[in-house]
């Protein structure tokens, strides 16, 4: 299938700057006819079907698989074993960076985690395969499980999140606390959590002698081309992915995990197309999740409501092959001032898959138990929680000493609680009731999530026909990337959007970076600026140089890039098509380059950060314990915005998660074998429509010249960050009960009876 190229641009579409206006999206009609195709949605001829067989123990090996009786099933082609698999040239367990993990790719018969793949049977008809994984039927030698944060092996890891130091101290933080008037410690739980995109990992993988063609959902094709590249000893331009949608990815489909290149080893063992696909209780294992944490905070504060310290610490968890370690105490260092901080972190090895990056990772299970310590701070000090965080405001970043690329926090405070209503909040906990009986609680929480850029490419086309192209290897997995930086790119070309073709979602287009941190429009979006850029510079060059022209002797003085024509900046009424400047010099088009990248100036001399303020009404039944949140306000600063719409969803389907993360996710381990037992969407309980009746995201304005060119901050996972605090909080407030084990259950709130 070719890169998929969009023309059509909405019927709204203003003549001028793309940038700033909310247009709908550009794959929007493809996916709601159902013509947007996923990795899984191809069929090549010939394609056979291939069905991962899991191992039901956590640790151990496999001491026997009946592979006649899979062989003899009617349809089945081949099983891949560890004995027969093609050979790799590159140890899957070799790491190269902290990008690289570790893969199952059948290197022995060791079991080192529930729903490792142990085989993969591959047959003419996906039942067929189906059926031959169950008559594998695994003999096992299994071993005793570690399972559980409460292991005495505990200790602190070489680093947390990428490369991060794990234990960080600015102050003397016992001092602090030694000095404080006012002591608050406690000790926050949050569970494992799997990612449970819409879409599985699932990959469709041909072979043609060393060249390799896949469709397979990919937040980093760049990436992701290496690393099959170093396994298969092939060159990197000799892979081919396909990319156009991902069913949501939430950091998992950041890194190539090892189902899917086991899809990859299958189609060249058998010489034909080959399709793999997870079932949905598959995903539970082998393509990263959330870590536990259990994190313990100590804070001081003086009379006057003025932090002294903050302790903050956590325990997490990694597999026992490799490391990522959920750096959850990191929080600490950007929100509140205080003259003594200190986080640190110490981990225990269980009988798991990795942990890799998940939406927000660090900030979104720290987060919540920041906010809940700020707030049970406020309470001990006998103050309102918003003014208790404009008292510790942090007008330089507390840990690093640095200032704010830019800063809004203070108006997302003022425009979120005006439209809430804060200023009618009582104090006290359970003052509220509506008119059914129920409790009524109001909860705050500060949300932020650092402003991160990658490196990333584009291409730029100029056409003499007044049309433009750009090109960059970007991702869309439901943000509405392919409609922002389409606007960019209208743009940066100086034409409207109806007059560019933007393309994407294959590997041999130039790197857009990873879809990962909250970076993409920032990465790619500053390639295409610059490629645009680029591009018009070459083209005003032409027009400068050449007397034919009224633009001629302009250099100087510069142009200016509108509606496929060039103008003098010193003089208007000065211009020329783009149109007619190829056409006077020969030219059938013309090209530039541009690059994205992270300012190593401006990130040593700022701190940055989105930041923002989320508000939550719960209400809670008095007998059941039952937490329905009725309404949540969210105001957010995120510099320049591209495109209102996409963000305010965005926000909103942030806002959704921290209900999740607070209310709802968990992943149920059975301590004695070391398996989720809830690996579905019966069990694995995620929000549904009536679960958030009120969202309302406030876009608050902000300017950031010193994040990029184009001002641009992330808005992906800041949501998730302060609303789950908001909520719990707002828990403590309807009942009067404090949760600290997360996510908050009925039995918790049992007791408050009316």
């Amino acid at each position: 299938m070719p890169e998929i190229t969009l023309t059509q641009a909405p019927a709204h579409v203003r003549h001028g700057s793309s940038i700033g206006q909310p247009l709908t999206r550009r794959d929007g009609v493809l996916k709601v006819t159902g013509t947007a195709r996923y990795a899984a949605d191809n069929h090549p001829d010939g394609m056979l079907y291939a069905v991962l067989a899991v191992s039901s123990i956590s640790r151990g090996r496999v001491a026997g698989l009946d592979v006649g009786a899979a062989k003899a099933h009617p349809g089945v082609v081949e099983v891949m074993t560890p004995a027969n698999k093609p050979p790799l040239a590159q140890d899957p367990d070799e790491k190269g960076n902290p990008f690289t993990f570790r893969l199952d790719l059948l290197q022995s018969d060791r079991v080192r985690y529930a729903n490792q793949p142990v085989a993969v049977v591959i047959a003419e008809t996906l039942e067929a395969a189906t059926e031959g994984a169950a008559l594998l039927s695994p003999c096992y030698e299994a071993e005793p499980v570690r399972a559980g944060l409460d292991s005495d092996d505990s200790f602190v890891p070489p680093a947390v999140g990428v490369g991060n130091p794990a234990e960080e101290r600015h102050g003397d933080v016992d001092a602090g606390l030694a000095a404080a008037t006012v002591r608050v410690e406690a000790v926050y739980e949050t569970p494992a959590q799997y990612h449970n995109a819409m879409e599985p990992h699932a990959v469709v993988a041909s072979w043609d002698g060393d060249t390799l063609s896949i469709d397979t959902p990919s937040q980093g094709m760049a990436m992701a081309q290496a690393r099959i590249a170093g396994l298969f000893g092939i060159a990197p331009e000799n892979i081919h992915i396909r990319s156009p949608f991902l069913g949501g990815g939430f950091g998992s489909k950041g890194l190539i995990s090892g189902p899917q290149v086991l899809g990859i080893m299958a189609a060249r063992l058998v010489g034909r197309p080959v399709k793999l696909v997870l079932r949905r209780e598959q995903m539970f294992g082998p393509v990263g999740h959330r870590a536990p944490t259990r994190q313990t905070l100590r804070l001081g504060a003086g009379s006057d409501g003025a932090l002294t310290a903050i302790d903050h610490h956590a325990k997490t968890a990694s597999s026992t092959f490799d490391d990522f370690f959920e750096p959850a105490a990191n929080v600490a260092h950007t929100l509140y001032a205080s003259p003594a901080i200190a986080t640190s972190h110490e981990a225990v090895r269980l009988d798991t898959g990795t942990p890799q990056f998940m939406r927000a990772p660090g900030e979104a299970p720290g987060s919540i138990a920041l906010e809940s310590a700020i707030d049970e701070m406020a309470q001990a000090c006998g103050m309102d929680p918003l003014a208790f965080r404009l008292k510790n405001y942090a007008e330089v970043e507390p840990v690093s000493g640095k200032p704010f690329s830019s800063k809004a926090l203070r108006d997302c405070y003022t425009q979120g609680a005006e439209r809430f209503g804060w200023a009618s909040r009582p104090l006290a906990p359970r003052q509220m009731r509506d008119e059914a009986g129920l409790l009524v609680g109001w909860g705050m929480g500060t949300a932020t999530f650092p402003a991160l850029m990658f490196q990333a490419q584009a291409r730029a086309v100029l056409r003499s026909d007044g049309t433009g192209v750009m090109e960059t290897g970007a991702h869309d997995m439901g943000q509405g990337a392919w409609t922002a930086l389409a606007q960019i790119a209208a743009d940066g070309l100086g034409l409207d959007l109806d007059r560019i073709e933007f393309r994407s979602g294959t590997s041999d287009l130039p790197d857009a970076g990873i879809a990962g941190g909250s970076a993409h429009t920032a990465t790619a979006g500053m390639a295409i600026h610059s490629a645009g850029a680029d591009v018009i510079a070459r083209l005003a060059d032409l027009a400068t140089a050449d007397e034919r022209s009224p633009l001629f002797g302009a250099g100087n003085a510069g142009v200016i890039a509108r509606g496929g024509r060039l103008f003098r900046r010193d003089d208007e009424s000065r211009s020329e098509s783009y149109a007619d400047i190829l056409a006077r010099a020969g030219l059938p088009e013309i090209e530039g380059r541009g690059s994205g990248a992270t300012d190593p100036a401006a990130q040593s001399t700022y701190a940055m950060h989105a930041h923002g303020a989320v508000f939550a009404e719960v209400k809670v039944d008095p007998d059941l314990g039952q937490v329905r949140v009725s309404r949540l306000v969210g105001a957010f600063a995120a510099g320049t915005i591209i495109n209102p719409r996409l963000v305010r969803s965005q926000y909103y389907g942030g806002m959704i998660w921290g209900v999740s993360f607070a209310l709802h996710e968990h992943a149920v381990m059975d301590g004695r074998s070391g398996r989720p037992m809830n690996p579905n969407l019966g069990e694995y309980h995620v929000p549904v429509n009536a679960d958030v009746p009120s969202l309302e995201a406030i876009l608050v304005e902000e300017r950031d010249p010193h994040v990029n060119a184009l001002g641009i901050k992330g808005v992906g996972e800041i949501g998730v960050t302060g609303t789950a605090g908001a909520i719990a909080n707002a828990v403590w407030h309807a009942t009067g009960i404090r949760v600290r084990r997360f996510p908050i259950a009925l039995e918790s709130l049992i007791a408050t009876a009316a």
